[in-house]
């Protein structure tokens, strides 16, 4: 099989998302967010909250409680100042996303992060940065709280790439996911299993690397188990075969995604991915 080569391959930009879950009814369910179609990276598709590294997530100034830097850079693969920014951005943007706050002090959770509305509008905006924000309010970041789940490299032949790490993480007891961001049209919880059947009939849209969490989410009945389970995070950079798009991706299972696709999803998973 051959590959593409593009002459100019687009730099890659550290970015961090998170698969956040809770217990429900039938089982696992996951925060979705429904990206507006306008975006100019995923527009239309559905995906996890998380977004690309600021950098002001790297500000040492960032307390943590719970596994330190060292431990977080050995786990994502990276040096430690790239580790700190990861875990900083992951739980920042899940906060300017969802509302969800991964933060308080060394013996409790935020309670009710949204006493904080304007300082999630400023973070929004980056008129405050995430370090000012936490010690501003005395909060510090909860590392314990979070999870590593995966790891994937956007393939060279996109115009937009990022070295994105995939975090898992518990709903904090007492707090409430929302679809405040203008990022996305919509958002829910979901069970992965009626995720997964949305985008087998056509209803919903996912790129491989959401597909692929919510693939390994399906697997599991509680929170606590998908949170016990061991893993070996390796980098998934898919490979794209000449003159196919989306048809020609190569990673783990690609020909299950791939089978799934439908005719008339094809051109708009194209555009999202361009």
């Amino acid at each position: 099989m051959s590959v593409e080569q593009p002459v100019d391959v687009a730099p890659l930009r550290d970015a961090s998302t998170v698969v956040l879950v809770r217990d429900g009814d039938r089982g696992i369910e996951v925060f979705l967010q429904h990206r507006v179609q306008q975006m100019a990276f995923a527009g239309g598709m559905t995906v996890f909250p998380g977004g690309g590294v600021d950098d002001r997530d790297r500000d040492a100034q960032i307390r943590w409680v719970g596994p330190d830097v060292h431990w977080w850079a050995a786990q994502l693969a990276t040096d430690v100042e790239t580790g700190r920014a990861l875990v900083s951005a992951a739980v920042r943007e899940t906060f300017e996303e969802c509302g969800v706050l991964l933060a308080g002090t060394a013996d409790a959770v935020c309670p009710d992060p949204s006493i904080f509305h304007d300082e999630r509008a400023r973070l929004v905006s980056k008129d405050l940065s995430f370090a000012e924000f936490l010690n501003q309010n005395d909060l510090v970041l909860r590392t314990d709280l979070l999870g590593p789940m995966a790891h994937w490299i956007t393939p060279k032949n996109e115009k937009r790439r990022y070295d994105t790490r995939f975090f898992l993480a518990s709903l904090p007891a007492g707090q409430a996911a929302d679809g405040a961001t203008t990022e996305a049209e919509a958002a829910e919880w979901q069970t992965a299993h009626d995720a997964l059947d949305d985008w087998t009939a056509g209803r919903r849209f996912l790129l491989p690397p959401t597909w692929t969490q919510l693939r390994d989410l399906a697997r599991f009945h509680t929170v606590a188990d998908v949170l016990a389970a061991p893993r070996t995070i390796t980098p998934i950079e898919p490979e794209v075969s000449d003159g196919q798009g989306i048809l020609g991706l190569g990673f783990t299972d690609s020909a299950y995604y791939l089978a799934a696709l439908a005719d008339g999803r094809l051109d708009r998973l194209r555009d999202a991915a361009n």
